[in-house]
């Protein structure tokens, strides 16, 4: 889904993910995990134009991709600015894994948490 990168629009990607979670039956704890992981994540994009969610559930799997980011998002970065180590924290406890891709010139992240 692509939307304004404000943060009133970002509730949309919560009830598009409710939906997709009612229908495959994952769990409001997985589905709440998620939803942390994309809230944080979406606070965090930097430049113009819309922010782009993906999600698909596929193999017992809730993948979800956030971006683009015009320069690496703050899971990458090294220093301690305090966000970076709490993104990076709050990924690493709420889904199974996420990695940062570069797609056409742009940094996404893609996340995977298992759901059964």
């Amino acid at each position: 889904m692509t939307l304004p990168r404000e943060r009133s629009y970002y509730r949309i990607v919560e009830l598009v993910l409710g939906g997709l979670a009612a229908r495959h039956d994952v769990t409001l704890e997985h589905l709440e995990d998620m939803e942390l992981a994309l809230e944080g994540l979406l606070d965090r994009l930097d430049g113009t134009g819309p922010a782009i969610v993906r999600m698909r559930v596929d193999d017992n799997t809730l993948h979800a991709a956030v971006g683009p980011y015009g320069k690496p998002p703050p899971v990458e970065q090294a220093e301690s600015d305090g966000r970076s180590l709490d993104l990076h924290r709050l990924l690493d406890t709420v889904v199974d894994r996420y990695e940062i891709v570069d797609v056409d010139g742009a940094h996404w992240v893609e996340l995977a948490k298992a759901v059964r």
